[in-house]
């Protein structure tokens, strides 16, 4: 059963830096694409940042030029590196994985989340 586990949350100052991992275990073939999403209090899920198989990131306008998506493949965790911390930052970030599990056809993947893991930026 492939898992996903988030940590790396806390409370932050604006301007300050967290590190956020993702680290997904049990029975992985392949990882085609991890998220970072975040949810703030009465607020949708909102995609962060991506990292795809061949190593190409995305990011949410909003983060552009603060937030570094990254990953290791060998222990097969994903890294959200968030600087110069904004308020509005707060929020539950949560990882999620495009993934093939092993024992399934090829191309056949499902999509995993983790429990989240609470930022909080204070002013």
């Amino acid at each position: 059963q492939v898992q996903l586990v988030e940590s790396g949350g806390g409370l932050a100052q604006a301007g300050g830096s967290l590190r956020l991992s993702c680290a997904a275990s049990g029975g992985i073939f392949s990882i085609n694409a991890v998220g970072w999403y975040r949810q703030a209090p009465g607020k949708q899920r909102d995609l962060v940042a991506t990292i795809i198989s061949g190593g190409t990131t995305t990011y949410a306008d909003s983060v552009k030029d603060r937030f570094t998506i990254s990953r290791d493949n060998a222990t097969n965790t994903v890294y959200l590196q968030m600087n110069s911390l904004k308020p509005e930052d707060t929020a539950v970030y949560y990882c999620k994985a495009v993934a093939q599990p092993m024992g399934v056809p090829t191309g056949v993947t499902f999509n995993y989340w983790g429990q989240g893991t609470r930022v909080t930026v204070s002013s």
